[in-house]
C-alpha cells in the first residue's frame, strides 16, 4: 500500500526528534512496575495522533499500540463518545478548486466559528470533483471519478487505488455507490450500482462489489427495488440502504428504502413507518447514532426525524423531532440529519449550511465554518483509527508494516521513532 512520505531533512530538526524521543524513552522506564492493564486504559482513551507519537516510547508500547485487540478497543471507546470528541466533519468544495476539507465536530457545535482544514487526499486533481463515498470504521472510500476509487486512512496517511471497475461509461448513466464492512470475514467491500433508463422507460442496471480480501470486482445480481434515487448508500448493521422508486420515473410519491447485505449480497427490504395522513413533499435517508433514520419534509409545514431503533423491528420506528421550517420550506429538500447531541439538538445540514435545532427551547443556531468555502457537498462524520490495509487486503493495523528495524541494533529502533516524530510534526 502507498504512502505519503514525511519530510526530515534539517540537521537541526532531525535532533531535536532525536532528543525528544530520548526524553520519552527516559521517561517511560521511571515507572516501570505501572499494570498494563493501566497502561492499556489509559491509552486506549487518547486520540490517534498522541497513539502515534507514543509508539515511538518504547517496543513494548509499540506492539501494544500496534495490536489488533488495543485498535479495537480504542475504536469502540471512540464511536460510542456521546459528546463527538473524535469525530470529525469532512465535505467536498468546489469553489475556486475542488478540495476535501475537515474540522473538528465538537469544536464545530460548541465554538462560534471554526476553521476547515484542507486535506490532501491521493489522486488529488483540483478540476476533478472528488465524492466521498463512505467512512466505517476510520476508514474512507473517495471516488475522484466514475471508474477511479480510493481507500484511504487519513490519519495514518495510507491508502490503496482500487482496480478499474470495468464497466462501459455509457450516455446517461447513473451510478450509485455504496462502502461498508463484512464483518465475518473482516473485508471491506465497495459497490457500485450502474444503471440506465432504456426503451419503454425500463431501468436496467450492473453491480459489482469490489472486495479488499480478494483485490477484485466482481458482478453480482442486478438491483432489486426499482430505481435507486440517491447516490450514496448508507451502511448501518451490516447492509447498505438506499431510497428507491419501484416506478421507472422519479415522479413516484412513494419510496422503498432498499438494503444490500455486505456479507451475503443479498437484496432486501427495511419497512417503513407510519407516517399518517399528510402528504409529505420529499424524504432523505440517513444515519443517527448507528441507526437508519429518515428526515420527511412535510411542504411549508415542518421536517419529522425518524429513528429505526431495534433494525428489523418496523414498530421501533420512532419519531425523533419535528423541526419547524425556518424560512424557505424547500430547503429541508436536501437536509441530512448528521447526529443528535446529549441534550437532544440536532445537527442537519441545509444543502452547504447548517443548523442545529433545539426541541425544548423550539430554537435554532448556525455554527460557522470560517473557510469552509461556499459550496459544501458530500457531507460525512468520520472517526479518524489506527486502522489500514495491507497489501494482502486482510484487516491489519499501522503498526509492522511500517516499523522497520525494531529487531536490529538500537540506531534502527531510534531511526524509526525519528521516521514518526518527523511524520507527526
Amino acid at each position: 500500500m502507498e504512502k505519503f512520505q514525511p519530510e526530515c531533512t534539517r540537521n537541526s530538526s532531525c535532533a531535536t526528534i532525536l532528543q525528544q524521543s530520548k526524553e520519552i524513552g527516559y521517561l517511560s522506564q521511571k515507572n516501570p512496575s505501572l499494570p498494563s492493564e493501566i497502561i492499556t486504559e489509559i491509552l486506549s482513551r487518547l486520540p490517534v495522533k498522541s497513539l502515534l507519537k507514543f509508539m515511538c516510547v518504547s517496543k513494548e508500547w509499540l506492539s501494544l499500540i500496534s495490536s489488533p485487540e488495543f485498535i479495537k478497543i480504542h475504536l469502540k471507546i471512540a464511536s460510542n463518545d456521546p459528546n463527538f470528541t473524535r469525530h470529525r466533519i469532512m465535505f467536498t468544495i468546489s469553489e475556486p478548486r475542488f478540495n476535501l476539507k475537515n474540522c473538528s465536530l465538537r469544536s464545530f457545535l460548541y465554538e462560534p466559528s471554526t476553521d476547515a482544514v484542507k486535506i490532501v487526499y491521493p489522486g488529488r486533481n483540483p478540476r476533478t470533483f472528488v465524492r466521498v463515498v463512505g467512512s466505517c470504521n476510520g476508514l474512507i472510500c473517495i471516488a475522484i471519478t466514475e471508474n477511479d476509487f480510493i481507500l484511504w486512512n487519513p490519519s495514518v496517511r495510507k491508502y490503496k487505488k482500487l482496480p478499474n471497475v470495468d464497466v462501459v461509461m455509457k450516455p446517461r448513466l447513473c451510478i450509485q455507490y455504496g462502502f461498508g464492512f463484512d464483518e465475518a470475514n473482516e473485508d471491506y467491500k465497495v459497490v457500485g450500482i450502474f444503471g440506465r433508463y432504456e426503451n419503454l422507460g425500463r431501468y436496467k442496471t450492473v453491480v459489482k462489489v469490489y472486495s479488499l480480501k480478494n483485490d477484485s470486482w466482481r458482478r453480482i445480481e442486478n438491483f432489486k427495488g426499482g430505481t435507486p434515487i440517491h447516490d450514496m448508500g448508507k451502511f448501518v448493521n451490516g447492509k447498505l440502504h438506499w431510497l428507491a422508486s419501484p416506478r421507472t420515473v422519479h415522479t413516484s410519491s412513494r419510496w422503498d428504502i432498499v438494503s444490500l447485505d455486505v456479507e451475503r449480497e443479498i437484496y432486501g427490504t427495511v419497512e417503513q413507518p407510519n407516517y399518517g395522513e399528510a402528504d409529505f413533499s420529499a424524504v432523505m435517508l440517513g444515519v443517527l447514532g448507528g441507526c437508519i433514520c429518515v428526515l420527511c419534509n412535510y411542504e411549508k409545514t415542518c421536517a419529522d426525524v425518524w429513528v429505526l431503533k431495534d433494525y428489523g423491528v418496523k414498530e421501533s420506528w420512532t419519531k425523533v423531532v419535528s423541526i419547524p421550517y425556518i424560512d424557505e420550506p424547500g430547503k429541508y429538500v436536501s437536509s441530512i440529519p448528521l447526529c443528535i447531541l446529549l441534550n437532544g439538538e440536532v445537527l442537519l445540514a441545509l444543502g452547504s449550511s447548517f443548523v442545529v435545532y433545539n426541541p425544548k427551547e423550539n430554537s435554532f443556531r448556525f455554527p460557522n465554518i470560517s473557510n469552509g468555502g461556499k459550496t459544501r457537498k458530500g457531507l460525512r462524520l468520520m472517526l479518524p483509527s489506527l486502522l489500514y490495509q495491507h497489501d494482502g487486503g486482510s484487516t491489519t493495523n499501522i503498526g509492522r508494516k511500517l516499523v522497520c528495524g525494531l529487531e536490529g541494533s538500537s540506531g534502527g529502533i531510534l531511526a524509526e521513532r525519528m521516521w514518526w516524530m518527523s511524520y507527526l510534526k
